[in-house]
């Protein structure tokens, strides 16, 4: 009797643990299906069709191909783009069909770029598709999306590592000075100053290591970051993860819910690299694996610019 009760004891000290991993496992396995579904969003980026840098001046715009400027989707001839002392005016041409932030534009108007925190968004073919000018280091682009596109219609799904709560690391917030930044360079070759208020420092495997983190402005952290899996089992150009901010000189680290940044899908994104203190020696068996994508490997990053 005394055995059975001791076992039973031994059962029961052993079921909340259990519990709390098979919790911990779900929560996990929610937050990659949500990301999975982000990436399907008509507005996602899988539907990224084109990215179009602006020079100085005046380009047509339009899917024909006698503009300067040959959008993928959209109006044959869409209007004139112009780019004087940093600020891009759209002149729309006769006829053309499309939307500027949901209502008709018959008559010129100012592009507004992401960093402005409220971007125009232009809408055709029943708001099937479109675009927006997204800025970059003092340049301007138009980003194009088509809810068709074929990145988005054959996605082939994401793939990870197996759940693993040992890469849960509880990781020891070293502060900069105030102000401090750090350069970025992306897949564009531009380098830009970010935000970087101080390093994630975390154990494993009995040694140290240090990731340098970009701030958010609201305290939270951005981490990217390249490690011995890079180029084989994940995505050669590295990958993201965010963190809480800090708390009591600590964050939490979940390489569990690293993930690709958009280039690992499509052609046309502008993703910030990691710097060179942020290449582990380190092979972090978690999170998000390579994407697989079905029509073969991706092409270089290609850039279409006006003449």
């Amino acid at each position: 009797m005394r055995c059975l009760l001791a076992a039973c004891l031994t059962l029961l000290m052993a079921l909340p643990a259990h519990a709390e991993s098979s919790s911990y496992e779900q929560q996990i396995e929610r937050q990659r299906q949500a990301r999975e579904e982000g990436l399907k969003h008509p507005l996602g980026w899988l539907s990224l069709v084109g990215l179009h840098w602006i020079e100085p001046g005046r380009h047509t715009l339009g899917s024909a191909p006698d503009n300067h400027i040959v959008l993928a989707v959209g109006p044959a001839h869409l209007g004139t783009l112009e780019l004087a002392d940093g600020v891009l005016r759209l002149e729309p041409a006769t006829g053309a069909a499309f939307l500027v932030d949901g209502a008709a534009a018959d008559a010129a108007f100012q592009l507004h770029p992401d960093s402005s925190g409220t971007p125009t968004r232009i809408t055709f073919d029943q708001g099937r598709s479109g675009f927006n000018l997204i800025e970059r280091d003092g340049r301007f682009a138009l980003r194009v999306r088509d809810s068709q596109a074929r990145g988005l219609h054959e996605f082939a799904g994401l793939d990870f590592y197996p759940v693993d709560a040992d890469w849960r690391l509880e990781a020891r917030f070293e502060p900069h000075p105030q102000g401090r930044t750090i350069d970025i360079a992306n897949v564009v070759n531009q380098l830009q100053p970010m935000p970087n208020p101080g390093a994630v420092v975390f154990e494993r495997d009995g040694r140290s290591h240090r990731l340098e983190a970009i701030g958010n402005g609201d305290g939270s952290l951005f981490l990217i970051l390249a490690d011995r899996t890079s180029g084989r089992d994940t995505y050669g150009a590295g990958r993201f993860l965010d963190a809480a901010a800090p708390r009591d000189g600590k964050v939490t680290v979940d390489f569990n819910l690293a993930y690709n940044p958009p280039c690992a899908f499509n052609d046309y994104s502008t993703c910030p690299l990691p710097p060179p203190e942020n290449r582990l020696e380190l092979a972090v068996t978690a999170g998000e694996k390579k994407y697989q994508e079905p029509g073969g490997p991706l092409s270089p990053v290609s850039e279409s610019g006006a003449r």
